[in-house]
């Protein structure tokens, strides 16, 4: 005959591995390169760092399900999401997209149409709660090696009318916004912030991305 001590045991160890999981946040993070950390390992790009820095807090994530690639623009970002069965109760949703819009130099009616569309996907893959999702500001590439011979004026004041929407369509939406902008334009000073290919931030520079996330949230 079995011990009923052990056998009580056993089902309070399974009770509480099952409320473990179900008590940890989800996390999808939706983007481009800056997303899909392009020339970094995946665990040096920012959303792997954020869950790796609120764990350590004691805020339980699960790791990041990342829906991001190099060149994508909001209408791929779109497409992409449309092709992939996403599940709609995430508990953190993040929204960083644009850059390509700019650089390849699409109509801004574009992105004002598609960024608003993104950002309702985002809040109901998010359980229709807009606290469960954020969007983060495009950084200003214009700092980078890769820019040293184009019109670094120009991208920043093409960027600031980009981050201008965002903010604005953000507000609109209940969604917080946070500002990593600044943050980005310290690799004109910081080699180090810049990854291999003398355009991407580099895990230092994300790092610093996932400080901000975690400071302004939590």
């Amino acid at each position: 005959m079995k011990n009923p001590f052990i056998i009580c045991f056993f089902i309070l160890m399974n009770c509480a591995v099952l409320f473990g999981q179900n008590d940890s946040i989800t996390f999808l993070a939706l983007g481009d390169s800056y997303t899909e950390g392009t020339s970094e390992l995946q665990r040096n790009g920012w959303p792997a760092q954020l869950v790796s820095l609120l764990n350590k807090k004691k805020i339980q994530v699960t790791s990041p399900k990342i829906v991001a690639k190099a060149g994508w623009t909001t209408t791929d970002l779109i497409r992409q999401i449309d092709s992939e069965n996403l599940n709609s109760n995430y508990k953190l949703v993040s929204l960083l997209i644009g850059v390509n819009n700019q650089y390849q130099g699409l109509p801004l009616e574009t992105f004002k149409a598609e960024f608003p569309a993104l950002l309702e996907t985002a809040i109901r893959l998010a359980n229709n709660n807009p606290n469960n999702v954020f969007v983060l500001s495009i950084p200003d590439w214009s700092v980078t090696p890769f820019a040293r011979f184009k019109d670094k004026e120009k991208i920043t004041e093409e960027l600031l009318t980009y981050n201008s929407i965002i903010e604005d369509v953000a507000n609109q939406y209940n969604v917080q916004f946070i500002e990593i902008t600044n943050l980005s334009k310290k690799a004109a000073f910081n080699r180090s912030l810049i990854a291999s290919d003398s355009l991407h931030p580099s895990g230092k520079m994300y790092k610093t991305w996932a400080k901000k996330i975690v400071k302004k949230r939590y």
